[in-house]
């Protein structure tokens, strides 16, 4: 059921917990996001919004057997996958965070990247990025630094908002990540 109006105003500020393995698992890449949208928080789901790309580049770039629905987010660890967001509250548009907001959500990644040992870190959103590593020049795909024996990516955001960038260039650019963290299991 889709959430009212009211559910979705009702969802501002809402954390919406990470998807993460249990300790001790591999985890091949944690995925982190700008920040949970209003239908997000409704929902309780990443990527929940209908028209976001998230799922379907995560399907069809080879991460996933199949489309799976924001509701089966819980699967992703059995993938070596995990969700996470730069800034945890919820907001209708990201623009609606603080450059501070981002810079201690990127302390707090760094910090969990360290704790969890993922092969990659792949942020979806160049933009916020830039603001929460005080990386003016990243684009979009591998950087240059780590996080630990993270290696990083840098991902398009998927949401529906982001027109510039369609589900098929945002699936090659997931693609590339994909076969990067499978060349490093590869003998």
């Amino acid at each position: 059921m889709r959430p009212t109006k009211a559910d979705l105003e009702a969802a501002r500020d809402r954390v919406v917990p990470d998807v993460l393995p249990p300790e001790g698992t591999p985890l091949r890449v944690l995925f982190s996001g700008i920040n949970p949208g209003l239908y997000s928080g409704a929902t309780g789901h990443h990527f929940a919004r209908p028209g976001n790309r998230f799922w379907p580049a995560l399907h069809r770039s080879g991460f996933t057997d199949r489309l799976l629905h924001p509701s089966e987010q819980d699967l992703l660890p059995s993938y070596g996958l995990g969700i996470t967001n730069l800034a945890h509250r919820t907001t209708a548009r990201a623009d609606e965070l603080t450059d501070a907001e981002l810079r201690e959500g990127g302390a707090r990644l760094a910090a969990l990247v360290e704790r969890l040992c993922p092969a990659y870190l792949a942020v979806a959103g160049v933009t916020a990025y830039r603001t929460a590593f005080g990386r003016p020049r990243a684009r979009i795909g591998p950087q240059d630094e780590t996080f630990g024996h993270a290696k990083v990516w840098v991902l398009p955001n998927p949401s529906g908002l982001n027109a510039s960038w369609s589900l098929d260039r945002i699936t090659a650019e997931f693609t590339r990540l994909r076969q990067a963290a499978d060349a490093l299991k590869a003998p």
